[in-house]
């Protein structure tokens, strides 16, 4: 290899090295997995240490619209993929940095409400309301990565940012709500108290749970605060040597589950107005990866 490839090469790994997180975080709120947006990236690298790069005048939005690509050809798939899954379907859980929590926007939008609720738009509408609404990509910038024109883009921005605004999470928490209504919620668990319970759940929180077919899991989304804390209370966590531990799920509030310290679930809460307004509780094994170790996250 000559001086110069090898020149080259460098400067691809560094260029490359120094957006990954960026481009791990846009492919990971179009696909709302992990492990899909880890083999885009390794896509990616490969398209991009083919690219001449003297030809690059903006290398991030280069690296942005080959992940973009990349991701959108892999969420057409998954669609398919997901149409046989078995039981409710989750996005796979992050351990996240209090980084992450401080940036507001970033932790609101991959957040797991928020992205059941981007499961919601088309394929192309998710690409351009995660790069326009998420990463403030110009709309000439995001019309390269997705292939259309800026006027169709701008019209599938106002679509996509319309569709989510009428289903999207109420406002979010302070942090102190948040800690105050978390640490309820987790003494309530633990204890099963049932009244506890009640006071902490808002009168329409929603819990789901993603066993993927291979775990125990409930098999559809359970709604009201009654039904919710009776199932906490005497369901899924009356097991011998549980033991339950606040973490940072996808920029907001978690519990890590164990049991006979191994991981069995993790579950994100939704806190608003200081009430628990969603419990997602992850206990398919093939997504409990990343629930040790933190994922950085940016944009």
């Amino acid at each position: 290899m000559s001086e110069r490839s090898t020149g080259t090469d460098d400067s691809a790994t560094e260029v490359f090295v120094a957006h990954r997180n960026l481009l791990f975080t846009v492919a990971y709120e179009m696909l709302g997995s992990a492990a899909d947006a880890e083999d885009v990236l390794q896509e990616t690298w490969l398209r991009w240490v083919a690219v001449d790069l003297g030809g690059v005048r903006d290398r991030r939005a280069y690296l942005v619209r080959i992940v973009t690509r990349q991701a959108l050809d892999r969420l057409r798939a998954l669609g398919r993929r997901r149409e046989s899954y078995v039981g409710p379907w989750l996005p796979e859980p992050l351990l996240t940095a209090p980084d992450v929590a401080d940036d507001v926007e970033l932790a609101e939008n991959v957040s797991m409400a928020m992205l059941l609720v981007m499961e919601t738009l088309q394929p192309v509408e998710r690409a351009v309301f995660v790069l326009r609404e998420v990463f403030d990509l110009g709309y000439d910038e995001i019309a390269e990565a997705v292939d259309k024109s800026p006027a169709a883009v701008r019209q599938l921005a106002y679509r996509a940012r319309t569709h989510v605004a009428a289903r999207r999470p109420r406002g979010v928490a302070s942090p102190a709500q948040t800690r105050a209504a978390l640490q309820a919620f987790q003494r309530a668990v633990e204890t099963g108290d049932l009244q506890r319970l009640l006071d902490v759940l808002a009168p329409d929180v929603v819990a789901l749970s993603d066993g993927g077919g291979v775990t125990h899991a409930l098999p559809r989304p359970v709604v009201g605060a009654d039904e919710v804390a009776r199932l906490l209370a005497v369901g899924w966590w009356k097991r011998a040597h549980r033991t339950v531990e606040l973490v940072q799920v996808n920029g907001g509030p978690g519990l890590l589950v164990r049991i006979d310290g191994e991981v069995d679930g993790v579950v994100a809460v939704r806190v608003e107005e200081g009430l628990v307004t969603g419990a997602y509780h992850v206990r398919n094994p093939e997504k409990l990866a990343r629930v040790e170790t933190e994922t950085p996250l940016s944009r």
